[in-house]
Parts: structure tokens; C-alpha cells; sequence
């Protein structure tokens, strides 16, 4: 028979798969963000064309069949992925989609007359960005990247399919070996929610940073 402190160092094991899972397809998400962001917003139509079906492709078709896909379809072709791989593939591949829609976004909402004050004071490209869009930008894009940041987390549960032993893994092993069904889903909930709430207050602590002051 397990017990509550017995359950708790199992799902605490899951807890730091789920939360290295979490990181490393954050920064692979975060980064295709705002590269296929700014080859939305290419002058070449052919990069703009890639950029389209890479998020065409990502966010219109399902996480988990991209996640089997990575996982069970590409050994067929000779490319084998660990589970870990695979998972941090599949989440920061799907969410860099919505967060290049996002980069793009904000980048355009940018009132033009801030670029025309910026062209009338001849800077540079890479002055435009660094000075007058990125800033602005930016603090449009926190509220935004903090939603999907916390849809990142939960999605973190899909890499239990392909065996990987986070949260979840662990949870439905401990139910399968113990029966303790409420139990254990309570402890799971709690734990994913303990994971969240610093993640929450430190996007809300962003959002404020990048306002106050600002109009």
C-alpha cells in the first residue's frame, strides 16, 4: 500500500522531467517564434511563403499526431528520436507556430507613425527595430507568450504517449500499480498547478514591468 508521502517522491521524479521538458521546448518555441515572426514579415515572397507553411502546417494539424509522427513514423525513414527529443520537438515546433503569429502580430501593431518619426530621423533598419519597434513590440507580446507558456505546460502531459516519464507518465503508472485514482489525480493536479502559478506570476511581473510608465 503507498502512501501519500510514497506517492508524492514518484510524482515528484515526473515533476522534473515535466519541467525540463517544459524549459527546453520553451527556448526551441520561443526562438522559432520570432525567426518564422520576422520571415513573415520578409520582403522575399519566398520567405514569406516558407514561413506560412511551416505555420500552416504546425497549427493545423494535431500535437499529438506531430508528437507520434517525430516519435513512431521517422524511424521508418531512418531517423531515430529519443523520447525526450521528440517530445521538445513536437511542443516547441507547435507552439514556435503560434508564437511566430504572435511576433508578427505585435510587430505590425506598431503605429506607423512611430516608423515614419523613425525614418524622418534617418535611422537604420537595425536601429528601427532596436529603438522604436522591438520595445513596443515586445510589451505586446507578454500577455500573449504568458498564455502560451502555461498551454505549453499542459501540453507537457501529451510526452507520456511516447513513454517519456514525466508528471503524467508517473500519475497513470501509480493508478495502474495502486488503484488510488482521486488521490493520485489530485496530486497531480496540485503538482501541475505548483509548476504554473510561479510561471503565471512571473509573466504578470513582466507585464507590469514593460507598462508602467508606457502609453
Amino acid at each position: 500500500m503507498y502512501t501519500t508521502m510514497d506517492l508524492i517522491k514518484t510524482l515528484m521524479s515526473g515533476a522534473g522531467v515535466t519541467i525540463q521538458v517544459l524549459i527546453y521546448s520553451a527556448i526551441l518555441a520561443g526562438v522559432l517564434s520570432f525567426i518564422v515572426g520576422f520571415m513573415k514579415l520578409a520582403n522575399y515572397r519566398l520567405i514569406r511563403y516558407i514561413a506560412n507553411i511551416y505555420i500552416e502546417v504546425f497549427r493545423g494539424t494535431s500535437l499529438l499526431v506531430q508528437l507520434f509522427w517525430l516519435y513512431f513514423a521517422l524511424p521508418l525513414l531512418g531517423v531515430e528520436l529519443s523520447a525526450m527529443t521528440a517530445g521538445v520537438l513536437a511542443l516547441g515546433l507547435n507552439y514556435g507556430a503560434y508564437g511566430a503569429e504572435v511576433v508578427r502580430s505585435s510587430i505590425q501593431a506598431v503605429p506607423k507613425q512611430q516608423l515614419e518619426a523613425a525614418i524622418a530621423l534617418n535611422m537604420t533598419v537595425k536601429q528601427k527595430y532596436q529603438i522604436v519597434i522591438l520595445p513596443q513590440a515586445i510589451r505586446m507580446m507578454i500577455p500573449t507568450f504568458g498564455n502560451l507558456l502555461i498551454e505549453l505546460l499542459k501540453g507537457t502531459a501529451l510526452v507520456s504517449l511516447v513513454t517519456l516519464s514525466d508528471l503524467t507518465f508517473q500519475a497513470m503508472t501509480l493508478i495502474t500499480s495502486t488503484m488510488q485514482t482521486t488521490k493520485i489525480f489530485l496530486l497531480l493536479l496540485l503538482f501541475y498547478f505548483i509548476i504554473a502559478f510561479p510561471l503565471t506570476r512571473v509573466m504578470k511581473w513582466l507585464e507590469r514591468k514593460y507598462t508602467i510608465g508606457k502609453v
